[in-house]
């Protein structure tokens, strides 16, 4: 494998035949199947099956001679090709060599076509721990929810723990982070995706406004209050109630609202009649939430009411490494009539120069950008802004660590370039930890090659966390 991989060839490695057919269902489709099988009748059974999967690819047996009389009864599944154990070199160059043009191996007739019924098919399914980098979830008009990142793909994890708990959610984040698409993500998963979902502002309504906006009101209550009017508690019963911006909501609404959780009934305003209503509570602010706190700017109590379980949703600059993904998402999904027939894809400078970049409004500021460089189709110009916005200060913190020692360089394009490197580094690192180190699953999930990681370990000095400790600790002793 090593030898392919330093060849410019990409290798996938799957954890048997499970894996590798979960591949081959998801659109998968390799140019080589190299397969090294246990010698016993049971495995030579699995493989025939798996085989059967696979029509149209040519397929490598990795044996001993003596495991080559096992294996010859499989070549009407296709099997035409031996490499001996321990595979040469040569053996290897000859493979690549004839792709497409298949050596003559022992026993060679021709491929039949014929296949397994669909009822006799192995019930081969995606194993558990399969990791599916990168995610992605359809959400209808609401958008969709995606993860690549270690942290975002923990707030799924999360997400799916807590959607059938029934339990009060707050989210916190910044604005434009995809609060609201977490909470549409916990509605979805919840027993209550049946029934509606429904957003409330707090920030944008006056504490009178907010009141009758929840609670409803009853004719006459106020000038304009032509008739009866339930509120979205009432109108959200047994669904989801999200309260957007909850941190701007004034001390005296904060108090009404506590009491209605905490009775489980409210009344309309200007009636008097107890309204019970079902529904599930979910909260969203961009306040830091600690600092309102201790300001006494938010109850105590509403945020533990609240809080039964919090989610933090980290921003744009913490999770770089899902940029390219969303950018292509977005291109993806712009109207056919903005792109006007052109795919549109950012060039490799102008995506970097958006890894550099800090977004400081999140996903939302990310979209827009994206929007108004497929409009304007003009990927220099946009290079151009993202470079200012980080030369007049908003600058990743990865920068600021190097700033003081890039500063007597000159240019721009130097301190871009150091910025780059440590940037590129610093996810490489991540993405070799998440994967325990392990280079292939780190590169797949980088999508990136195995040799181009290799290259950029090597490039950037990379060793694992306890190396680097115990090579501390033994300097120390020294």
């Amino acid at each position: 494998m090593k030898t392919l991989e330093e060849t410019g060839h990409r290798v996938i490695e799957a954890n048997g035949y499970s894996q590798a057919q979960s591949l081959l269902s998801n659109g998968f489709t390799p140019d080589i199947l190299l397969i090294e099988p246990a010698a016993n009748q049971i495995e030579a059974a699995k493989l025939r099956l798996f085989l059967r999967h696979a029509p149209g690819i040519s397929t490598y047996l990795i044996v001993g001679s003596a495991e080559r009389e096992l294996y010859k009864g499989l070549s009407e599944c296709g099997i035409k090709h031996f490499l001996s154990v321990p595979v040469k070199v040569d053996e290897l160059e000859l493979m690549m060599h004839t792709l497409g043009h298949p050596i003559e191996g022992l026993g060679s007739p021709e491929k039949s076509s014929a296949s397994l019924p669909a009822s006799e098919l192995p019930a081969l399914e995606i194993p558990a721990g399969m990791p599916e980098v990168p995610y992605l979830e359809e959400l209808g008009e609401c958008g969709y929810f995606f993860a690549a990142s270690p942290k975002m793909l923990e707030i799924l994890r999360q997400v799916r723990l807590i959607a059938g708990a029934d339990v009060n959610v707050l989210i916190l984040g910044e604005s434009g982070t995809g609060k609201e698409v977490v909470a549409h993500l916990i509605h979805k998963y919840s027993e209550r995706s049946r029934h509606k979902f429904l957003k409330v502002n707090c920030a944008a309504l006056p504490a009178d406004l907010l009141e009758s906006e929840l609670f409803g009101h009853q004719k006459g209550a106020f000038t304009g209050a032509i008739k009866d009017r339930p509120g979205k508690f009432e109108q959200a019963n047994r669904g989801t109630l999200l309260l957007d911006e909850i941190g701007e909501m004034s001390a005296p609404m904060q108090a009404k609202l506590l009491h209605v959780l905490q009775d489980g009934q409210f009344t309309r305003l200007g009636g008097q009649e107890a309204i019970k209503s079902d529904l599930r509570v979910l909260a969203a602010t961009n306040v830091p939430i600690e600092s309102a706190l201790k300001e006494k700017k938010f109850r105590e109590d509403l945020y533990y009411r609240l809080s039964v379980f919090t989610i933090n949703i980290p921003p744009l600059r913490e999770r770089r490494e899902e940029i390219p993904y969303l950018i292509e998402e977005t291109i993806r999904r712009a109207p056919v009539e903005m792109k006007n027939g052109s795919e549109n894809g950012f060039s490799s400078r102008l995506m970097d120069v958006a890894l550099l970049y800090d977004w400081p409004g999140n996903l939302r500021e990310l979209r827009n950008f994206v929007t108004r460089t497929i409009i304007m189709r003009d990927p220099d110009a946009a290079v151009r802004e993202l470079e200012a916005k980080i030369d007049t200060g908003t600058q990743p913190a990865c920068e600021e660590e190097v700033a003081g020692a890039s500063a007597h360089r000159s240019g721009m394009r130097s301190i871009m370039r150091d910025v780059k490197d440590r940037t590129e580094a610093r996810l490489i690192q991540d993405a070799l930890e998440v994967a325990g180190w392990n280079r292939r699953h780190a590169a797949q999930n980088l999508n990136i090659s195995y040799r181009g990681l290799l290259y950029k370990i090597q490039q950037h000095r990379l060793t694992p966390k306890l190396n680097r400790e115990l090579n501390k600790a033994s300097r120390t002793a020294r």
